[in-house]
């Protein structure tokens, strides 16, 4: 064809152009085909009313007597209506014959009649246009014509085709074929001219040289816009070739320097004619396709040094005005939407055009004319969103657009809040740091207030629930997210009392919202809208907080607002408080994941009285005082959330207080006995709490708590006490005194405490689980009572030294007087446990005696052992047989009389 880099460009655009035409007829024939289909059933079924009989008719039918009783009617026939008389005046059918069904489908055509009627259509419209461009080519490869005579001849041969297409629309014989719509020829053969047309144009444009940039780009554009216009005769296919080639030709004819304003004038018109041809023929595709296409000519002049802010700006003002005049269902010359409906283009078109100058904004580092040109697209598309509720999907993107612009302000300002965990800038004060903060505070008080407002008064305004539930949710969230991106940015998340009072000005604003929701009549979205304005209220008070207090006061700040929301669900029963106490309850428990210590470095020295008190304690006051709250109104998910917080923040605190004791405040050291003693103590005391509440509340939380509490305690007692730190196998820990030490607290207090629970779970958990808790309450009572006696032989330090025949001795009498005790509790209370704990431990002396005293011990002590052990032994067997199995001697049998 052409010779140079553009050869076959034109070809390309040709066999594009005829793709899109075949897709789009296609889809134009089979809605003219159910479109014909539901007028011929429309049609074969109305009803025509039958002329009223004459008077004279009926009186001369009408008998001279009485007449005579009718026969009885069949069922069928005496339910079945009047027949009915057609246009057509057909005599009435039978009931269930053809008249009543739907006409047939029309017949699928077969492969000769596909290949006759449409595919040579095809192929020869492709082939009109190749075959201008092989003669060109052929002409250049023969050096028969000079460039200018072949450009002339393109000319022509496009004119000759566009001629050919408008002659054969207006000729009825070949233009009315109703039944080859998707095989159009007058408009496969104007697609074939325009596509020629585009051709000749840019070849004397780029390869001779004939034309001007400015004169090939009006010649192109004015093709585009022809092609546009042509499309509403001749259909969508001609729509696609010319909005492609309308927005490609400013590629095709550059300039050195580029000239912005004239290329966005030109795209207006284009983009106009593109959007009113769209709103015509009510063609979706065309107006998504125009709106691509322009948003993708804004990113070429981002990425330039000298960004021009202007004419993008006029850019996306333009389209957006024009987007929301022709393309918004509902808004002035849009078309028509059903009441309540969110259309999909209506709010995608205003949101692309917002994601357009959101990127000026961006790209230009916040200048004011771009931001003033973001801040009236933001406030069109409320008062569009407004007018025309079928836009209302454009607020969540006008919301995110307005959050992604003061954030990416507030980490331009701090870029170090990308890889800080939080807080304050080392040597940056909590002041401003440029002239654009005055725009951006006027920009924020514009948006805080127009979504808020509007979203307030949009309540009730619609039929439809989603509706007021978007207008509510970007409400609330636009002016909380503002106002963090402006304490990021202006108090660099430092402690900000201006902050926290603007806070709390927010708060009130949305309580007041919501106590106003209320109060009105019951609407369609309002209850859910009344939720987030409450959910709003909450989240203002808890940044107020924030913003006030020192950044560790955020986990009690949100814990306070769990509390807050479970106590206003009590006096506004909304169902989502109660989700929404739940949602601040997790925040605070992934917040502790991040930093367990809350402050960090900073939790202090000072035992118990320290930031995890406040860090720990308050959270779970709150959280089971909010428990308490939500268990009036019923036992759900939310509940258990609550309950599960409020137990895992009461069991946190317990264990991070006692590290922080055991450690003297370095929380990274190595455990030790007393922090497993204290540990096991505590979730021990803890355990048996919840057995009791459980009993009350039956809540299946405070069941799997206490089942977890003790399944902890029991692991670290056996690991932690008897393994680990045992000061007899493997630590050589400083026990203390000779009585009041490590041993009584590791030891025998455990002991206690699992004595406790298992006569706490007893009567409603399994006596085997009973049982296991009672049998480690007696291996914990037996190694104090072993450890002590090691303590009284060799001082507070226990690992060391070798064991005399005193102490093998002590042990043997000290676990024979522990046996002996226990029988004694067991006979006093009346417990088979303690006795037979007793028996245990009885047994063990007996097997220690004959294994260990036997072979070690000599001289006295060995009499000693096994004579204390006699007489042990037969003073029980005799309390058992006088005491407990006391056998009753039968009295003698009274002497028969007579005898």
């Amino acid at each position: 064809m052409f010779d140079g880099p553009f050869d076959f460009f034109a070809l390309i655009i040709a066999i594009i152009a005829f793709l899109i035409a075949i897709k789009a007829s296609s889809q134009a024939a089979e809605l003219r085909r159910k479109l014909n289909s539901l007028e011929e059933m429309f049609y074969a079924q109305r009803p025509v009313q039958p002329p009223p009989m004459p008077a004279y008719v009926v009186q001369a039918e009408a008998p001279a007597t009485a007449p005579a009783e009718p026969p009885p009617l069949a069922p069928e026939a005496a339910a079945a209506p009047p027949p009915l008389v057609t246009e057509e005046a057909s005599p009435p059918l039978e009931a269930g014959t053809a008249a009543d069904a739907p006409p047939p489908p029309a017949p699928v055509p077969g492969f000769e009649e596909r290949l006759g009627t449409r595919w040579v259509v095809w192929i020869g419209g492709l082939a009109l246009a190749l075959g201008g461009f092989f003669m060109v080519r052929y002409s250049i490869e023969a050096g028969l014509v000079g460039p200018g005579v072949r450009v002339f001849l393109g000319g022509l041969f496009a004119l000759a085709l566009l001629g050919s297409g408008e002659w054969s629309r207006r000729k009825e014989s070949i233009s009315n074929i109703a039944a080859l719509p998707i095989a159009n020829i007058p408009a496969i053969l104007t697609a074939a001219g325009t596509a020629v047309a585009f051709a000749t144009i840019y070849a004397a444009y780029a390869l001779y040289g004939f034309l001007v940039p400015a004169t090939a780009f009006v010649l192109l554009g004015i093709v585009a816009m022809g092609t546009l216009a042509a499309a509403l005769l001749h259909g969508p296919a001609l729509a696609g070739l010319g909005v492609v080639g309308a927005f490609v030709t400013p590629i095709l004819v550059s300039s050195g320097k580029p000239d912005y304003w004239a290329l966005y004038i030109y795209l207006a018109i284009v983009t106009a004619a593109s959007f009113g041809l769209a709103r015509i023929r009510l063609w979706r595709w065309l107006a998504v396709t125009t709106i691509a296409f322009a948003v993708l000519w804004i990113f070429p002049g981002l990425d330039t040094g000298d960004l021009q802010v202007a004419p993008h700006a006029f850019h996306v003002i333009a389209g957006f005005v024009l987007a929301a005049l022709l393309v918004v269902c509902g808004f002035m010359f849009g078309p028509a939407v059903e009441d309540g409906e969110i259309e999909p283009v209506s709010s995608s078109s205003l949101g692309a055009y917002l994601f357009g100058a959101m990127l000026i904004v961006l790209s230009s580092a916040h200048a004011d004319l771009a931001l003033i040109a973001f801040t009236l697209l933001v406030g069109a598309t409320l008062f569009v969103a407004w007018r025309a509720p079928a836009a209302t999907g454009a607020l969540g993107a006008a919301a995110a657009t307005v959050f992604i612009v003061f954030a990416e302000w507030a980490v331009r300002a701090n870029p170090d809040m990308l890889v800080l965990p939080g807080g304050p800038i080392a040597g940056v004060g909590p002041t401003a740091i440029d002239s654009a903060v005055t725009l951006h505070l006027v920009m924020a008080a514009i948006f805080a207030a127009g979504f808020g407002i509007a979203g307030f008064l949009a309540q009730g305004r619609s039929n439809s629930a989603i509706i007021p539930v978007v207008w509510s949710a970007t409400a609330v969230a636009t002016p909380i997210a503002i106002l963090v991106a402006l304490y990021a940015r202006i108090a660099h998340l430092d402690r900000s009392i201006p902050f926290a009072i603007l806070a709390v000005l927010l708060a009130a604003a949305f309580g007041a919202a919501t106590e106003s929701l209320t109060r009105r009549e019951t609407r369609p979205g309002v209850a859910i809208a009344t939720a987030l304005f409450a959910t709003g209220t909450l989240g203002a008070l808890a940044l107020a907080l924030t913003f006030a207090l020192e950044k560790g006061w955020l986990t009690i700040a949100l814990a306070l607002m769990s509390l807050g929301t479970a106590w206003i669900s009590m006096q506004r029963p909304i169902p989502f408080l109660r989700w929404l106490a739940a949602i601040f309850a997790g925040i605070v428990t992934a917040r502790i994941g991040y930093d367990p210590r809350i402050v960090g470095d900073a939790v202090g020295t000072t035992p118990i009285f320290n930031w995890l008190l406040w860090g720990y304690g308050l959270p779970a006051a709150s959280f089971w005082a909010a428990s308490v709250f939500l268990r009036r109104r019923g036992d759900d998910a939310p509940l258990r959330m609550v309950e599960t917080a409020a137990i895992l923040f009461t069991a946190l605190l317990a264990f991070m207080e006692i590290r922080h004791l055991a450690t003297g405040g370095r929380m990274t050291a190595a455990p030790s006995l007393l922090e497993f003693a204290l540990q096991v103590c505590v979730m021990l005391a803890m355990a048996i709490g919840l057995e009791r509440l459980w009993l009350r509340s039956h809540s299946i939380v405070h069941n799997v708590g206490a089942v977890v509490l003790t399944a902890i305690a029991g692991i670290i007692s056996v690991f932690g006490l008897l393994i680990l730190e045992n000061p007899l196998l493997l630590s050589g820990v400083n026990v203390g005194g000779l009585v009041f030490n490590l041993l009584l607290l590791g030891y025998a207090l455990p002991a206690v405490l699992m004595l406790l629970l298992s006569y706490a779970v007893a009567g409603h958990r399994p006596v085997a689980y009973a049982n296991t808790i009672a049998g480690g309450a007696l291996v914990f009572a037996l190694s104090y009572v072993t450890l002590e006696i090691r303590r009284f032989y060799h001082g507070p330090v226990l690992l060391y030294g070798g064991t005399t025949g005193a102490e093998q001795y002590t042990y043997s009498i000290g676990w024979l007087g522990f046996g002996v005790v226990l029988l004694g509790v067991g006979i006093l209370v009346n417990s088979e446990r303690a006795r037979l704990a007793s028996a245990v431990v009885i047994a063990l002396t007996i097997l220690k005696a004959f294994v260990i005293d036997m072979s070690t011990l000599t001289g006295v002590y060995r009499a000693l052992s096994f004579m204390c052990l006699g007489i042990v032994l037969v003073a029980i067997g005799w309390l058992y047989q006088r005491i407990l199995f006391r056998r009753q001697v039968a009295p003698p049998p009274a002497p028969q009389a007579g005898t």
